[in-house]
């Protein structure tokens, strides 16, 4: 134990600090944010009742600190953002210095060398090697947005295949793609209804949902393990078998890893845990470092879908190949690798889920534990117990949020970066706090 725990632990990660409260929680500073928000945002942003949120000021690895002093060990990395630890000394350098030479450049029409060094970093990593060209960003929906318009142009065909659970976005494209009715009836005017849903985990269900949509089929999407559907990880094989009947269907196949990508599940994309090789694969979240950047990224035949530009792109936004996010991703990228966050996440991950199961062994509260490197999952009996369990675990300084279709898991997605020990600690505060 000793051995594994030095490995885990080794010098390139920093130290994560236990929680240290020193008001209340919320404090009075967030109390008075929250007021201030409240007369400013939308109503429907940011929740501030029944308890108004604490208010971050800095963060550093796995600590946040909030506007009242308190310090907490964060277990979400910030919606699973920080891969590589928050404000990643490495990550901030390259900022600093992209930012001093070059803050904006016309994306698309006179970019900067840095979406160059991305394009090329990214098109290297996808699985199974082979030409890959991508279109970058600014968030997870944008590379959805990409994929399905991408999947359109190059097959003809605008039927998709999607999963109950799925999540991949708020944007209208996206929005049809995604499983939660909450989200989707208020707009169900707007959305294009191209979307049939299989059961996740279920490749021969594809077949079947493929049927039922309304339009012929060109792609089927999905998450390789369903991060805000509740940390969902389907059987083992079902990325194989959901690939060889895209294959016989004549299906393109694309993988949501905006949540999985970037060493989260023990593999730079989850979809290499199963060998497969997505036509058209999504990346963002952690690819940024803490900066929003996003990428859809695909196999040459088939990004080449898109006609040649002649000065108008046909898909494309004013912050396209943003020259300090890039260079933020470049980072990350360097820092995944060098520090080994892969390894580290599915060693750690083991560790973490080994320990949860013991801990909450007899929990009447807990139907499972589950998760793939530390992309982790407490499915409570209720969404009113897994709420109140993050609501106490803030009380006492670790910082977790609700997941799932109806509330009931507690995600546990921690910076990759965060220290055994602090880990173990903040897993059992949480454990006390499922009554």
């Amino acid at each position: 134990m000793e051995q594994r725990a030095q490995s885990l632990d080794s010098a390139a990660v920093p130290d994560t600090l236990p929680p240290s409260l020193v008001t209340a929680v919320p404090g009075p500073r967030s109390r008075a944010l929250a007021a201030r928000l409240a007369a400013v945002e939308s109503r429907n942003v940011t929740a501030l009742a029944p308890e108004p949120p604490i208010f971050w000021e800095r963060a550093a690895g796995a600590n946040v600190w909030d506007a009242d002093g308190n310090r907490y060990v964060d277990l979400g990395a910030g919606f699973g953002v920080a891969n590589v630890g928050h404000a990643n000394p490495r990550v901030l350098e390259a900022l600093a210095a992209q930012q001093r030479s070059l803050l904006h450049a016309m994306g698309d029409v006179h970019p900067a060398a840095a979406k160059v060094a991305l394009l090329e970093a990214l098109a290297a990593r996808y699985p199974g090697g082979g030409p890959a060209r991508a279109v970058l960003g600014s968030s997870g929906s944008d590379a959805v947005e990409t994929a399905l318009k991408t999947a359109l142009l190059a097959s003809g065909r605008a039927g998709v295949v999607a999963f109950e659970g799925a999540y991949h976005g708020l944007a209208l494209g996206a929005l049809d793609a995604t499983w939660r009715r909450d989200f989707r009836e208020p707009f169900a005017a707007r959305l294009a209804g191209r979307t049939s849903f299989a059961r996740f985990g279920d490749a021969d269900d594809v077949v079947r949902a493929a049927r039922a949509c309304p339009v012929p089929v060109g792609a089927v999407i999905v998450e390789p393990v369903q991060g805000r559907g509740g940390e969902r990880v389907p059987p083992a094989g079902f990325l194989r078998a959901l690939r060889e009947r895209c294959d016989a269907e004549g299906f393109l196949l694309i993988a949501d890893e905006v949540y999985t990508g970037c060493a989260r599940t023990g593999r730079f994309f989850a979809c290499e845990h199963e060998g497969v090789v997505p036509d058209l694969l999504c990346v963002g979240k952690g690819l940024g470092g803490g900066m929003p950047i996003s990428a859809c990224v695909g196999r040459a035949s088939v990004m080449d879908a898109w006609p040649v530009s002649h000065g108008e792109a046909l898909h494309t936004q004013t912050f396209l190949g943003h020259p300090p996010a890039c260079a933020a991703a470049l980072a990350a990228l360097a820092v995944i690798d060098e520090e080994k966050l892969a390894a580290r996440a599915a060693e750690l991950g083991a560790v973490a889920l080994a320990f949860l199961r013991d801990a909450t062994r007899g929990n009447p509260h807990v139907v499972e534990c589950r998760g793939l490197g530390l992309l982790i999952g407490i499915e409570c009996d209720s969404a009113a117990g897994a709420l109140r369990a993050c609501a106490d675990g803030l009380a006492r300084g670790v910082i977790a949020i609700p997941s799932g279709d109806d509330g009931r898991v507690i995600a546990v997605t921690p910076p990759l970066v965060i220290g055994r020990d602090a880990l173990l600690s903040a897993l059992a505060t949480l454990v006390e706090c499922i009554r």
